[in-house]
């Protein structure tokens, strides 16, 4: 059985899930690499990434590149020694990252590739309306997602699930699936498959304030379905217009009624309780909303200290 001395490369919550479990089977890290600090946040206070906290916790050897192929960097990535890399939710790699460990780099990707290769898998999945989806292992070549496949595991998506409890789930099978992987690569019984490439491809383009805007005009599951898939982050959003400017306003979750009307698409219906928008074929009812500089809150709430005109819309 092969000795794994591993480097572990991740920035966010989702990476933080796997080291964990990485580490608490008794693995050896020999080093963590993650993003530069970075300001944040009103204040611009300067922010840890949250693999970056973990590794300060366990006093774990960091490294923090801000160019990857900096002479500096690769010196201090090779005394590292390591003979495996894994890599989940960081950065594309250059080649002479990748290929330095004996045994290769890998990545966890939280989709059943080679469908949703790209930046928010978890996101575009939910968007899409898929019924399904996992993730995969697989180790890294010169470009993003594509390399030779090792181990997929496979999740159902609830029809109310959102994109943050989809995220949770995947990093707990993505734990599992990184031990077998890992497991695989100790007895040298990994078995690899090759990605095919075909047209119908679905891709996991990045997210930006254009994808995650409201169409009113979309049907009222294609609407559920993107105020799901991007809440609780980055947030489905539209404007609101009520007797004045137009504010931006978040949408986290919300419900679908078919109902015949004669409302123009977009009017927004309320009382003390409740808001709905008019669509083709019927109405969305908003649960939760976030309004500029308030926080995020139940519609009635917001109830108890907005009121709505009857020229109210979103767009």
């Amino acid at each position: 059985m092969t000795k794994l001395r591993i480097v572990f490369m991740g920035t966010p919550e989702f990476a933080v899930g796997i080291l964990d479990t990485i580490l608490n089977h008794n693995y050896e890290i020999a080093g963590v690499i993650t993003a530069a600090d970075k300001p944040a946040g009103r204040g611009q206070k300067i922010k840890y990434s949250a693999v970056k906290e973990y590794a300060l916790a366990h006093n774990l050897p960091l490294l923090q590149p801000i160019n990857l192929k900096d002479e500096a960097f690769l010196n201090d990535l090779k005394a590292l020694n390591a003979n495996l890399q894994i890599v989940v939710a960081f950065r594309m790699l250059p080649k002479v990252v990748w290929e330095m460990p004996e045994l290769g780099t890998f990545n966890l990707h939280a989709s059943l590739l080679p469908d949703y290769r790209g930046a928010a898998p978890i996101n575009w999945a939910i968007i899409n309306g898929e019924t399904k989806t996992g993730v995969t292992t697989f180790f890294i070549d010169d470009k993003i997602d594509t390399g030779a496949l090792i181990l997929s595991a496979e999740t159902p998506i609830t029809p109310t699930e959102n994109a943050g409890e989809l995220h949770d789930k995947l990093m707990q099978l993505g734990s599992q699936t990184v031990l077998n992987t890992l497991q695989k690569i100790e007895q040298n019984e990994v078995t690899l498959t090759i990605q095919e490439d075909t047209a119908e491809l679905k891709t996991a383009y990045k997210l930006n304030k254009e994808n995650c805007k409201i169409d009113w005009n979309a049907n009222g599951n294609t609407i559920i379905n993107l105020i799901r898939g991007l809440s609780p982050y980055p947030a489905a959003w539209c404007f609101l217009q009520d007797e004045g400017d137009a504010i931006a306003i978040k949408i986290y979750e919300a419900q679908f009624f078919q109902e015949n009307h004669d409302y123009t698409i977009g009017t927004v219906i309320s009382n003390k309780k409740e808001i709905s928008v008019a669509i083709t074929g019927g109405f969305i009812k908003i649960l939760s909303v976030q309004l500029p500089g308030k926080k995020r809150m139940k519609t009635v709430e917001l109830l108890n200290g907005v009121r709505f005109s009857e020229q109210a819309k979103v767009y």
